[in-house]
């Protein structure tokens, strides 16, 4: 019995080794199994996470390919039909991009005006033959420099600088927006416009800098003011004959003559008047538009100067029954102004409102002080400026179409307007038809004038 018993216990230990074995190898072979099929099923995942990653960095020349029918199988199909769709429309993409680059690239070059495009770091991105020629610099020259480096004007530099920190187009006068470049011995001028680009309401791409040659126009310009001023000083000299011999008529045959040559005499003086103050107007108007006008700019009181012109139109406000009224206080600040051009703009203000005004009507001249400059008015209760007149009333020759208009010139506003630009000034009309009008023009105060004078120095 005790051999019996041994011998089953040593076939027991041998059996427990066995299973042992047998069950050690099972898990072996279990998890070689099951790390080739994990292989097997990550490896496709795997090649599709690295070609996704291949075309979110934009190369979609790729092709997945697994042999499997199963669902994976399914999954790389799929996956080859969207990549085919994503090249096929990267394809129609880029070539749309370059067909509208270069149809913008043929528009820009074929424009006669000169375009400058500047991005957001004041570099020249672009630009068109007719804006190179402008510049006198090739136009692979142009790219991708400063501004300043290819205009070379620090004028035009602030308006662009000014356009692109605001965002919206630089409000410049007419006459300043002209840009001129030496070519030679000749000069070009082009007038200038500045425009902002936007790719969404709240991002600016740059700006656009347009220049249109306006050399011709100036030429044209400058020949016919010097014709006028050269035509109205040869009519000074026949004018005034004809003016002296026509008072000596007046003085010595008035009474001799028959009541029709005296009408006819009459109004031959007056026509000889209007003639004379239309030369004037020229004369003026030209000498102020070519800058030589000389201005003596100094402090003068507008209370004082106001009441001057108040007085010398006494008479002809006693005439018409119209009351004059002053709004200028005393202790107004004073202005650095010419006080005979501002008199003469205030004579010809009250004299158009006094023309226009029925008898018994009001005048208010009024002024006030507001910021760095003062704005003095000119109100009347007369029949007002029809609405299709008052964006040109300022130019030349322009009246207002009415009876009462009889004997101007044209003129008269159109200096006015350029006295007090020549005064760093500004000149409005507001007027409701019916309700009479009020023309507005301001000067800039002493104390800001004098400031401005010693920055400069």
């Amino acid at each position: 019995m005790f051999k019996a018993s041994e011998r089953a216990r040593h076939i027991a230990k041998r059996a427990i080794w066995s299973m042992m074995i047998i069950g050690s190898a099972a898990i072996i072979i279990g998890l070689g199994f099951s790390v080739i099929l994990s292989n097997l099923l990550v490896r496709p995942v795997r090649q599709m996470k690295e070609a996704t990653q291949k075309i979110s960095e934009g190369n979609y020349d790729i092709d997945f390919s697994i042999s499997a029918s199963d669902e994976l199988g399914g999954l790389a199909n799929e996956f080859n039909a969207m990549v085919k769709k994503l090249r096929t429309y990267r394809a129609l993409n880029i070539n749309q991009i370059m067909a509208e680059k270069q149809k913008s690239d043929a528009i820009i070059r074929s424009i006669d005006d000169g375009i400058v495009v500047v991005d957001n770091e004041f570099k020249v991105t672009d630009v068109n033959p007719t804006a190179a020629k402008a510049l006198n610099i090739e136009s692979g020259q142009l790219q991708n420099k400063h501004f300043l480096e290819v205009v070379k004007n620090e004028i035009l530099f602030n308006y662009v600088k000014q356009s692109i920190e605001t965002g919206l187009p630089p409000s410049i006068e007419e006459r300043k927006a002209i840009f001129t470049v030496e070519q030679g011995e000749k000069q070009r001028h082009y007038q200038f416009s500045i425009t902002p680009v936007r790719g969404k309401p709240d991002s600016l791409l740059g700006v656009v800098l347009l220049l249109r040659d306006v050399t011709r126009m100036a030429e044209l310009d400058r020949l016919k003011s010097e014709f006028v001023m050269t035509a109205s000083h040869e009519l000074r000299t026949p004018l005034t004959s004809i003016g002296m011999s026509i008072k000596l008529l007046l003085e010595r045959t008035m009474e001799k003559l028959n009541e029709k040559d005296r009408q006819l005499l009459l109004a031959a003086h007056e026509d000889l008047q209007r003639l004379k103050k239309l030369v004037r107007n020229l004369l003026d108007l030209s000498k102020i538009e070519g800058g030589k006008m000389e201005m003596e700019f100094e402090d003068i009181s507008l209370h004082r100067l106001c009441q001057d012109v108040a007085g010398i139109l006494e008479n002809q406000t006693a005439e018409k029954h119209i009351h004059l009224t002053l709004e200028v206080p005393q202790n107004l600040t004073d202005v650095k102004a010419d006080a005979n051009k501002i008199t003469w703009v205030l004579t010809n203000l009250i004299t158009n409102a006094l023309r226009y005004t029925e008898n018994g009507g009001s005048i208010r001249l009024s002024a006030d002080h507001r910021g760095p400059y003062v704005h003095v008015s000119v109100s009347d209760n007369g029949p007002g400026i029809p609405l299709e007149d008052q964006s040109r009333i300022f130019d030349k020759f322009v009246q207002i179409k009415s009876d009462k208009a009889l004997g101007g010139s044209g003129l008269g506003l159109t200096i006015c307007k350029e006295i007090i630009r020549a005064h760093c000034g500004t000149i409005w009309v507001d007027s409701t038809p019916g309700e009479g009008s009020t023309f507005t023009f301001t000067l800039p105060a002493a104390e800001k004038v004098l400031h401005e004078v010693s920055y400069d120095l």
